[in-house]
């Protein structure tokens, strides 16, 4: 029978492997988009490099595309791959620019247990970049709400 310390250890244990973050950043589903950490701190800024590769979050409602409703399309900003349109766009008032859908086969879905929570990381397809996270709290007729990093796109007019 488990005494009151092992009980303990197990719980602290069990809290404390289910609240660490992966360390493997997803993998990219296009072969030919293979780089190392080191080529993509040359190309992103340091602050797109700690969102889309170390899965950081910027602060709510402080991202360019957060009340942006122009027509035209969402990229990724670090392989340029397109993932959001902005007819999938609404205001949401989370803090986050929110899509009720992602272009098809663009977007990762990954179970992300960090920070005490239960969340789903969206991830780009084409390089593994950290994107944000899918949340099942939509107003729109999908019920999703993909809650995304300004910092982590690229507006591209009509």
């Amino acid at each position: 029978m488990l005494n009151f310390f092992n009980i303990c250890c197990f719980i602290i244990l069990f809290a404390t492997l289910s609240c660490t973050p992966e360390i493997n950043h997803a993998k990219p589903s296009n072969p030919s988009k293979k780089m190392t950490e080191q080529d993509w701190k040359n190309k992103l800024t340091p602050e797109q490099y700690k969102i889309l590769r170390e899965k950081g979050t910027e602060y709510p409602h402080t991202g360019i595309y957060n009340l942006h409703f122009e027509k035209g399309n969402y990229h990724c900003v670090a392989c340029d791959a397109l993932l959001f349109k902005s007819t999938q766009k609404f205001k949401s008032s989370c803090g986050w620019p929110s899509f009720d859908d992602a272009v098809e086969n663009a977007i990762e879905y990954k179970a992300d247990k960090s920070h005490f929570m239960i969340r789903t990381e969206i991830i780009c397809k084409n390089c593994g970049g950290h994107l944000g996270h899918l949340f099942d709290d939509g107003p729109t007729e999908t019920g999703e709400r993909f809650c995304v990093n300004s910092v982590s796109l690229i507006f591209k007019k009509e």
